[in-house]
């Protein structure tokens, strides 16, 4: 598909915490369960950023950061500049503790806007 560069283009940021030390199955469990509920919280109150998320192949990114207070700061930085985000918070039947904050999701939303918050992380 050939792209505009006037289109904005959007995307699905999943921010894993690399400190859990969770395994590969894990940690695309957490993943998915972000994934879902980023689609359902977008489709609620912002219609229109899924249709454009879509538009654009559903495109996702999973990145890492160091710790929680990271995963919490990045969340901040994300809603003040009306990203759309949700937290996993895990059930504790496996790998980690219940309550444990897993994953951050960051969008869908905009690409400039979403790297502007996520642009220093590494990929996972």
């Amino acid at each position: 598909m050939l792209q505009n560069k006037d289109v904005t283009q959007y995307k699905l940021a999943l921010v894993i915490r690399d400190d859990l030390n969770m395994g590969r199955g894990k940690i695309a469990s957490q993943c998915s369960h972000a994934s879902v509920l980023a689609f359902k919280t977008a489709m609620l109150s912002h219609q229109e950023a899924v249709e454009m998320w879509e538009a654009f192949g559903s495109a996702k990114i999973v990145l890492k950061t160091q710790s929680e207070l990271s995963l919490l700061d990045l969340k901040d930085k994300a809603k003040k500049i009306g990203l759309l985000t949700n937290i996993v918070c895990d059930a504790g039947r496996t790998e980690v503790v219940a309550g444990t904050k897993t994953v951050l999701a960051i969008g869908p939303g905009p690409v400039d806007a979403i790297d502007k918050i996520t642009g220093h992380l590494k990929l996972l």
